[in-house]
């Protein structure tokens, strides 16, 4: 159910040129690790920049979607971060069996699991291929909150009836499961993107490291690397319109939702780029916990 009574504080998230560059960066690093051949290549460029002429009546997500589609046709691929995925689920499982039983052991359980899951948000292929996850969350135990309205999380997921979380990378959604089984509520629904896309998590993925043991799982239907809900699936708009509580995890689904200004939503995230760290007025690589009806 909605709340309507509550004042929102606007925010307003429009694509920048900066993020361009970004898509650019990100696909001539795929060009190359894939060895696409000149001619593709000038195809590929040739789509890039037709879309981002359309970029004023798309967001950011909804770009990059466009533009893993026609780079998926021309490779022949349908998967473009399929080992990675893999590589980083791997790696989530070791730290999740590394830190289960600290989280266990914790003064506050709720808070440590917290901040793992959103360390786990530099497993990202998107802006830069390398990070040293191991470092982040040594970084994010030993850190405030940049906007910290963990509390405020805290007392809402304790009065929800239904929650639904959204998920956002491979590898990450490990560190996400531990941080559900410390929140052990009844009514939680996991949401994976509709198809592959850049290193997001899909049914695939929860589905290997075990999410449907500890929730309930829903595809979104989309293939954007976001949470676009005009692109959603008629069951994923059910269980969020029907959702107490959003949580709501990492910089896409952040660019797909902000804009709603919806007071139902916890964003948990890493701020990994300039754009979104002006967006929020912190610094770039803060660690946020941010619901858009809580003064900052």
């Amino acid at each position: 159910m909605r709340i309507t009574n509550v004042r929102i504080k606007k925010k307003r998230y429009e694509v920048d040129g900066r993020c361009m560059a970004c898509q650019f960066e990100a696909f001539e690093r795929l060009l190359n690790i894939n060895n696409v051949p000149y001619r593709e290549r000038q195809e590929f460029f040739g789509f890039y920049n037709l879309t981002m002429g359309q970029s004023a009546a798309l967001t950011m997500p909804e770009i990059h979607q466009k533009l893993n589609k026609e780079f998926c046709r021309l490779t022949n691929s349908d998967d473009l971060y399929k080992d990675e995925k893999t590589q980083s689920n791997q790696l989530a499982k070791v730290l999740y069996d590394e830190w289960k039983p600290k989280i266990l052991s914790a003064n506050d359980s709720f808070d440590s699991a917290l901040r793992l899951s959103i360390a786990g948000n530099i497993m990202d292929y998107g802006p830069s291929a390398n990070f040293d996850v191991h470092q982040t969350i040594d970084k994010v135990m030993a850190s405030k909150f940049t906007i910290d309205h963990s509390l405020e999380l805290k007392k809402r997921i304790s009065s929800a009836q239904n929650i639904l979380y959204l998920g956002d990378n491979a590898g990450e959604i490990v560190l996400d499961k531990l941080f559900i089984e410390t929140i052990h509520h009844k009514n939680l629904t996991f949401a994976v993107r509709g198809a592959a896309v850049m290193n997001d998590a899909t049914m695939e993925d929860a589905l290997e490291v075990g999410m449907n043991e500890v929730a309930q799982l829903i595809s979104n239907g989309s293939d954007a690397p976001s949470t676009v809900l005009s692109q959603s699936s008629p069951a994923f708009l059910d269980a969020y319109e029907n959702a107490d509580l959003i949580i709501s995890k990492g910089q896409g689904n952040l660019e797909g939702l902000i804009n709603e200004n919806d007071p139902r939503i916890f964003f948990l995230l890493m701020v990994k780029c300039n754009v979104i760290a002006e967006l929020l007025e912190v610094p770039k690589g803060s660690f946020v916990v941010y619901n858009t009806s809580i003064e900052i």
